[in-house]
């Protein structure tokens, strides 16, 4: 019986690996990586945040001659937001900026996802209540208008 369970389980896998994370937002698009890029760089400034961080493994592997597929972390926040949350929580800082992930798909389109910022925020509510759990859903909803923008 127990093997009969890890078969099931073990085929199973693909469909659960499919699911998204839990505070995960998720857009999977037609576009491609270079323009999805593009695009959430130019959705995030449209509105109102600044582009502070850049990260990701696919150019340093390019270099070394490795070929991987297209992976960047793009850290998107503001002044203004710091400054509040900074007023509600000290800890809750190490958290900014929030990011978006565009990640490249075996058929050549691109996907956009980020943690959303109520999830990332969460483990200092006890600390920043509801001033901070007002800010995080402020980022929420701006983080969902310019992944809608991104991805259209």
């Amino acid at each position: 019986m127990k093997l009969l369970w890890t078969v099931f389980a073990l085929l199973a896998l693909p469909a659960w690996a499919d699911e998204p994370l839990s505070g995960w937002a998720v857009y999977p698009t037609g576009k491609s990586y270079d323009e999805l890029v593009s695009d959430t760089k130019s959705a995030v400034k449209a509105n109102g945040l600044i582009v502070v961080t850049q990260a990701g493994p696919t150019k340093a592997a390019a270099a070394r001659g490795i070929t991987i597929p297209g992976n960047l972390v793009i850290g998107a926040f503001n002044n203004d937001y710091a400054v509040r949350v900074l007023e509600t929580s000290v800890r809750a800082m190490i958290e900014a900026p929030i990011r978006f992930y565009v990640t490249e798909n075996e058929d050549g389109t691109a996907t956009l996802s980020y943690k959303t910022p109520s999830f990332v925020f969460a483990p200092y509510i006890y600390e920043g209540r509801d001033p901070l759990r007002d800010i995080a859903q402020e980022l929420d909803d701006t983080f969902q208008i310019v992944a809608e923008a991104a991805v259209k």
